[in-house]
């Protein structure tokens, strides 16, 4: 029951530490390297879940959880072990950046972001 009960109380402390940011640092396996490289993105929230992505265009970070799902998410003091699902199916792209790119008033069009921009899923271990 204790660890549950520790699961929760870091999810939850998570969970609040992801709502207060929209700038994230995680750090990935490069997929050629193997190597930790640790970034900073862009967190979003939409349909209740959290996202990774960015402005249209290539990001290596996407590459490495393409190839390496499993990375850590560093928020409020703690490196936090998540996986990405990496999010390729249009209907699904258009539902999250239908939600997403209208609050920013610099992203250009929708129809660029669902074309063009990484979109990960954090699900958190």
């Amino acid at each position: 029951m204790k660890v549950q009960d520790d699961r929760m109380a870091v999810s939850d402390e998570v969970r609040r530490a992801l709502d207060e940011r929209t700038t994230v640092e995680i750090t990935t396996v490069g997929r050629r390297t193997g190597q930790p490289r640790r970034i900073e993105t862009w967190r979003y929230r939409a349909s209740g879940r959290y996202w990774l992505t960015g402005s249209p265009g290539a990001r290596d970070w996407y590459a490495n959880l393409a190839a390496h799902p499993a990375f850590t998410l560093h928020l409020a003091g703690r490196d936090v072990s998540a996986h990405a699902r990496t999010v390729t199916d249009p209907d699904e792209r258009a539902r999250v950046f239908g939600e997403i790119v209208p609050g920013l008033d610099w992203a250009g069009s929708l129809e660029s972001w669902i074309e063009g921009s990484p979109l990960v899923e954090i699900e958190l271990d």
